[in-house]
């Protein structure tokens, strides 16, 4: 579980893949998977390893889950397309829930909610996966949308996911504790 470099740096791994997605809406037509999209794709997200669990919106009949681009380790933002590529094989259970809608994938790793979005201008990626956050918080905890914002302002972390797609990708992250119930004071 460790990588060398050429030049003798020792790096920890960090097993993932980078391509997760299901089919895209069919007015699309045919996609690459490389920029990520509202259906997943190259999510190149370096928290979503072994024990995440990934929520994609479903587009067409039977999903059409798809996974590859194996990544043994990766910083955030896979800043000159270089990541140490790997084959990995993996496990996945498939769940649908209909008790959810998504407009764009959400994740949880076990200890972290995670929102993301993705856009060509990294200013809009922010605003989109910061108000999924707040949505979400707001949703969970039963807090106002404005508290929310200053929960995410004290305790949420923004990563950038990659810039090196076309669409470059952001990703919020929030401690699940902070999504309890709130219990309204007497």
């Amino acid at each position: 579980m460790t990588g060398t470099m050429p030049w003798g740096l020792e790096i920890p791994l960090r097993p993932f893949f980078g391509v997760m997605a299901v089919a895209p809406p069919p007015n699309w037509g045919t996609v690459s998977t490389l920029p990520p999209r509202r259906n997943g794709g190259n999510l190149d997200n370096k928290e979503l390893t072994a024990g995440s669990t990934l929520y994609l919106p479903i587009h067409v009949d039977g999903a059409l889950f798809s996974v590859g681009d194996g990544h043994g380790v990766q910083g955030d933002g896979e800043v000159c397309l270089t990541a140490i590529e790997t084959g990995l094989i993996g496990t996945f259970e498939l769940i649908l829930r209909d008790d959810m809608k998504l407009d764009l994938p959400y994740a949880e790793t076990p200890t972290h909610a995670i929102t993301m979005a993705f856009d060509p201008d990294l200013d809009d990626c922010v605003v989109v996966a910061l108000r999924q956050m707040i949505d979400l918080i707001a949703r969970k905890s039963g807090i106002t949308r404005e508290d929310a914002y200053s929960l995410c302002s004290l305790a949420a972390d923004l990563h950038i996911t990659q810039v090196v797609n076309g669409s470059k990708g952001v990703h919020v992250m929030l401690e699940k504790k902070y999504l309890q119930p709130v219990r309204k004071s007497a």
